[in-house]
């Protein structure tokens, strides 16, 4: 086999082996974990459904198996998603003008709140979603900011780290309908910002000690970070694209993942980890399986969310007037 069958077939005979193991193991957690499962174990199998492909032209024809399309944990089917979702924003979404990405990271003391809690993920988006608003709103009281949050809660070695990348437009629409560029919302102020609204929404819900969080305040390293020094400008569209398909990216690639059929173990290796101080994974399947399961998405679970000017509203209102015209 050559070298991406090949991580297929690793990543497939680990499910096939372990998966039944993992159930046993009262490893999985979720309904939603061991539907996907199932339906990964079936995806590509033509004994489990496929269509005719045929062409009136040449006479050709082929069977295509069907796919599980399971989100965030069948590399191929996601693969596939990535890249039309790409497309789709450009042709749909996003505007031609310049573009920058924020990225909101979390302290590891209270990243295990969201992995248990998976709706806290759906407020982080609203309070990112806040600040983002209430900085344009400064610099720009008339204008309506443009932009769309992905959750993601992977880090480089599969880690749980759940934090919030931001496509931004660099600037606001007026009401004229012009585009306005803006400088770049500061990051100090955003991060502090961060981290007294989400501090206090954990205090709030009654996980988080009020002495800790007024604790964590004073910490002069927080945790807590804020990045937004990646743009793309106007022309740029493959940029835009590549951007979006970046931030519903797949939590793993199988081209980093070999599993040893023998010792039952897995081997993942990615660059360099900042905590682990390491570039690699090393762990028995059943522990690495379970750690996939973490970042798939509950049933209905929204991680991509758009605000303003891509709002669902806001882009449908441009196309009743359009149609109107």
């Amino acid at each position: 086999l050559v070298g991406s069958e090949m991580c297929i077939r690793d990543r497939y005979q680990c499910v096939r082996r372990h998966g039944e193991d993992l159930d046993a193991a009262g490893l999985v957690h979720r309904p939603v974990e061991a539907e996907v499962l199932e339906r990964f174990l079936d995806c590509g199998d033509l004994h489990k459904g496929f269509a005719r492909v045929y062409c009136d032209q040449c006479g050709h024809d082929y069977l295509l198996a069907y796919s599980c399309k399971t989100r965030y944990f069948c590399p191929s089917c996601h693969q596939k998603r990535m890249l039309a979702y790409g497309e789709w924003m450009e042709d749909n979404v996003l505007a031609p003008v310049p573009h920058r990405q924020y990225v909101f990271a979390l302290p590891k003391l209270i990243r295990p709140f969201f992995r248990y809690r998976r709706p806290y993920l759906g407020e982080l988006c609203r309070l990112v979603a806040a600040l983002l608003k209430a900085g344009f709103k400064v610099m720009a009281p008339q204008g309506q900011p443009a932009f769309v949050l992905y959750v993601q809660t992977f880090g480089d070695l599969v880690t749980f780290n759940p934090h919030i990348h931001a496509l931004v437009a660099d600037g606001v629409f007026l009401p004229c309908g012009t585009f306005r560029v803006l400088p770049p919302l500061p990051e100090a102020a955003l991060r502090e910002a961060l981290r007294r609204k989400l501090l206090d929404f954990l205090c709030s819900e009654g996980v988080l000690d009020a002495g800790l969080a007024e604790r964590m305040l004073n910490w002069r390293h927080s945790g807590f970070s804020v990045h937004n020094r990646v743009r793309s400008k106007a022309a740029d569209a493959e940029g835009r694209q590549h951007l979006a398909r970046y931030m519903i990216r797949c939590p793993f690639a199988l081209e980093k993942m070999h599993y040893h059929k023998k010792s039952g173990m897995v081997i993942y290796r990615s660059r360099p980890h900042a905590t682990l101080k390491r570039n690699y994974q090393l762990m028995p399947a059943l522990k690495w399986l379970r750690m996939l399961m973490n970042h798939i998405p509950d049933k209905y679970e929204h991680l991509v969310r758009y605000y303003g000017y891509y709002s669902n509203r806001s882009r449908g209102a441009r196309r009743l007037v359009e149609k109107g015209n």
